[in-house]
């Protein structure tokens, strides 16, 4: 299965939570449907993103990424790749690649939609439709900042960094609510 077959499969089972990420599924699908080339990177209107927040073994501290590009602390994902699996697999390979941390586990449920506008690596303006889940680090994790980040921290899930955006804030409740 493709990731966006793969994706449209998730979005096409998936109970929303209530009506705004019900808004944003239907109309992510919609965009997957109508476009096949909708997990390119090289697609400019928009293309699927994957990201994954990791929350430690005991569920008490999440690792957030300082993000160059947006200069804000926000959960490890990225674009989709020709090699990856599957939706849930893109997420994985973002949040080990960005956070160094064998072992992760990935919850293949859908945590949260976040749709967001930027200029990305092709240097125009688009959106990011970024499926996200909740990744579990083992007890013995230990970080490595990639090239991607200018900082990687834990932080308290009760204290989070200061201008922090709500939608990191929503996916830290879904994370604190699976654990």
């Amino acid at each position: 299965m493709s990731v966006r077959e793969s994706a449209i499969e998730l979005l096409t089972e998936w109970d929303a939570p209530d009506d705004c990420q019900d808004s944003l599924r239907q109309s992510v699908l919609a965009f997957l449907l109508a476009r096949t080339d909708a997990c390119e990177r090289a697609c400019v209107p928009g293309h699927i993103t994957a990201s994954a927040l990791v929350v430690n073994h005991t569920g008490d501290q999440v690792l957030l990424t300082l993000h160059p590009r947006l200069g804000r602390w926000v959960q490890l994902g990225g674009h989709c790749e020709d090699s990856d699996a599957d939706i849930v697999a893109a997420a994985m390979r973002e949040a080990a690649e960005e956070s160094g941390i064998d072992g992760l586990r990935v919850d293949a449920s859908l945590g949260a939609i976040h749709v967001h506008a930027l200029t990305c690596s092709l240097g125009v303006p688009t959106r990011h439709l970024d499926l996200q889940f909740i990744a579990r680090a083992p007890a013995d994790a230990t970080i490595e900042i990639s090239d991607e980040s200018l900082d990687l921290r834990w932080w308290p899930v009760d204290a989070l960094p200061d201008g922090i955006d709500a939608a990191v804030t929503h996916l830290v409740s879904v994370g604190r609510s699976r654990v």
